[in-house]
């Protein structure tokens, strides 16, 4: 029974029962209207074959004599009638419709007066035949007929009513009906039904398979979590239909959500890692700022001055760089979230460098690093962030002082290409390694243990990263052990 019910649920099998249900209705209709038409007709050729055949009578009999019935010729015309056709039944009917006397048996008859409105329609000459009027010996049924009136000193003083198809041949006609052609008849109705129902079924069986295997692939992607690929052959030409077309839109679909659920994996790893990375990050400054404030709260009287100094700007630097993850952090995820757009305005990027390389001047020297940049006065103007490109600058420059030991040197340097310019920024530091490279744009990435010691929190080049993708471009590294590494990123030039 659940078998049943989950088959009938199928769109083929609806199908199939609107389609039987169809034939069946047709079917039907067609044998009904195929009596119905032939009794039709059977009336209406009777009718118009014996149409004057009351007129024939009236003008040959006198039945009405001094207004009285003329018995004698009445009875003639009846034994006439029925010996050379017994098919009529002869009615003589008064002037206002009532049944004076009549051919049938007495006990067969049933009326008592005949409705002449049928009559008159007929003696109009304007109804389209057959007409039918009442059955004497019926109840509520019609016949055909003839009907003749009879007149005499210029009144009517009845009619002959004849009705067409006696009950002999009523006998006949349900004989017929039974008949081997009419049965033949119905049984090549109902064999060319059952047969254009077979057609109908095996195609909506062609015309649904596509559907049942478009439904099979949505359910399986389904069952798997909408991540298992769609292997489902789709059609996009001239001849596609609309379920070649819902199919594609559900290869797409289905491709997307594969994409998102991917990309959502990710982001979920990420989220993780940087929950993990950030806790590190944010437990290593707060522990010692935290450690230093308790040595300086607890031994405060017994400690010298410049041990004091000394416990201050250590639990300094760890509170800079606290207030430096965070902001970082905060910074990238506006970067991520796209909350940060670029306010595009034309400027020259030899200025914006010599700005930066200002800043990092006194910290170079005191590392005893060289920093440097060629003089490009043939570089045109760039259509970028004024601000977002220094916070570049400064991440790439502030990187390479972190890595570049003392006597090194940091050059930066500028070309233009295919209406692109692109920045360098080379150092002269410890380099990277081929295995850290692919990494190096990673969030909270160091390249060694020893870094850990330093301020930066690995964010830098993640936030600079972002920053030129935003504006379209790549952030691209070179490095070899021992030989520095180079950065490099391009803008669009403004003409």
């Amino acid at each position: 029974m659940q078998a049943f019910n989950k088959l009938f649920r199928t769109l083929y099998a609806k199908l199939a029962l609107v389609l039987l249900l169809l034939f069946c209705l047709v079917g039907g209709t067609f044998l009904f209207a195929a009596l119905y038409s032939a009794q039709m007709y059977q009336q209406e050729v009777a009718q118009r074959l014996n149409r004057d055949l009351a007129m024939y009578i009236v003008d040959e009999h006198v039945l009405f004599r001094e207004g009285q019935i003329n018995q004698r010729a009445l009875k003639d015309l009846f034994h006439n009638l029925m010996i050379v056709n017994p098919s009529l039944e002869l009615y003589l009917l008064a002037a206002d419709g009532r049944i004076l006397s009549y051919s049938a048996s007495p006990d067969k008859v049933h009326r008592e007066r005949v409705d002449l409105s049928p009559l008159a329609s007929m003696l109009s000459g304007k109804a389209t035949l057959p007409v039918l009027g009442d059955d004497p010996r019926h109840i509520g049924q019609q016949k055909a007929f003839s009907a003749a009136p009879i007149t005499g000193d210029g009144d009517i003083q009845g009619y002959i009513y004849a009705i067409l198809g006696s009950e002999q041949t009523d006998h006949i006609t349900a004989m017929l009906k039974n008949s081997y052609i009419m049965r033949w008849s119905a049984v090549a109705v109902g064999t060319a039904l059952l047969f254009a129902l077979g057609a109908g079924l095996l195609i909506f069986a062609l015309l649904t398979r596509r559907l049942g295997t478009l439904s099979r692939s949505m359910e399986v992607f389904k069952q798997q979590n909408f991540s298992a690929a769609v292997s489902y052959s789709v059609k996009n030409d001239a001849a596609s239909d609309e379920i070649d077309r819902l199919s594609n839109t559900f290869f797409e679909m289905a491709t997307h959500i594969r994409a998102q659920m991917e990309r959502l994996r990710e982001t979920d790893s990420l989220r993780r890692e940087l929950v993990a990375n950030v806790s590190h990050d944010l437990r290593t400054p707060l522990a010692s700022l935290n450690g230093y404030l308790e040595t300086l709260t607890l031994k405060d009287n017994s400690l010298t001055a410049s041990e004091r100094r000394e416990y201050l700007e250590t639990a300094s630097r760890h509170a800079d760089r606290l207030t430096k993850l965070v902001y970082d952090l905060f910074e990238l995820a506006k970067l991520d979230a796209h909350e940060l757009t670029p306010e595009r305005e034309p400027f020259l990027l030899t200025e914006l460098i010599q700005d930066v390389i200002q800043k990092f001047k006194l910290r170079a020297q005191q590392a005893n690093v060289m920093i440097e940049a060629d003089d490009a006065p043939d570089i045109p103007f760039v259509d970028a962030d004024i601000g977002m490109i220094e916070r570049v600058l400064d991440n790439l420059i502030d990187n390479a002082l972190q890595h570049t030991p003392s006597g090194g040197s940091i050059h930066l340097s500028m070309e233009t290409r295919d209406s692109q310019v692109t920045v360098k920024v080379r150092d002269t530091g410890s380099g990277i390694s081929a295995d850290v490279l692919p990494h190096i744009f990673d969030r909270f990435y160091r390249k060694t243990a020893t870094d850990d010691n330093r301020d930066g929190a690995g964010l830098g080049l993640a936030i600079a990263q972002r920053i030129i993708e935003i504006h379209g471009g790549k952030l691209s590294v070179s490095s070899m052990i021992n030989s520095g590494s180079e950065f490099n990123f391009s803008l669009p030039a403004k003409y």
